[in-house]
């Protein structure tokens, strides 16, 4: 499920997905993360590779305090303990800026724009790190493709029904 306001569109785990807790991420689990992570990025499209160019693609464990009281401000997330762990538990990916449809001749050059994923929303929507490595591996590497061509589309322009009808949701 995404949602969009302003210039910031959130991914996180929808009502259909199993959700895993994933508590921290070790050294041996993001290594093994980010050698998935680079698996998929090889074998995406070159465009999207171009798009990484202009647009930073920014890898963290979990999003920080601020961005999730800043995220929970703004989609009305009640500013408790436990609902704002979930929500930065359940958080895989985040597009920051302005879509290319949005934009215009008068923006301000400045505005930064970046996609962000999290290692800990996309394990846990993904069941988590046990079971038999290949299935677990296969199911993690999904899920971080489908993150980051989600968040990839919402920087086209693409919205919720879009992405859902690609599959992307």
């Amino acid at each position: 499920m995404v949602h969009r306001i302003g210039p910031i569109a959130w991914f996180r785990a929808g009502a259909k997905a199993e959700f895993r807790v994933v508590w921290g991420m070790d050294a041996d689990n993001r290594q093994r993360f980010d050698e998935l992570l680079e698996q998929v990025i090889e074998d995406l499209p070159e465009a999207v590779h171009a798009l990484f160019d202009e647009v930073p693609l920014i890898v963290d464990d979990r999003p920080d305090d601020a961005l999730v009281r800043r995220l929970a401000i703004d989609f009305e997330i009640p500013d408790e303990p436990r609902e704002l762990e979930r929500f930065a538990r359940e958080l895989c990916g985040l597009h920051s800026g302005r879509m290319l449809t949005e934009r215009s001749v008068d923006d301000p050059a400045d505005v930064p724009e970046d996609i962000r994923i999290f290692r800990e929303g996309i394990v846990g929507i993904a069941g988590g790190w046990d079971g038999p490595r290949s299935e677990v591996d296969g199911a993690i590497a999904e899920q971080i493709r489908i993150t980051i061509l989600h968040e990839v589309g919402h920087h086209f322009g693409l919205d919720e029904d879009d992405l859902e009808r690609l599959g992307y949701d």
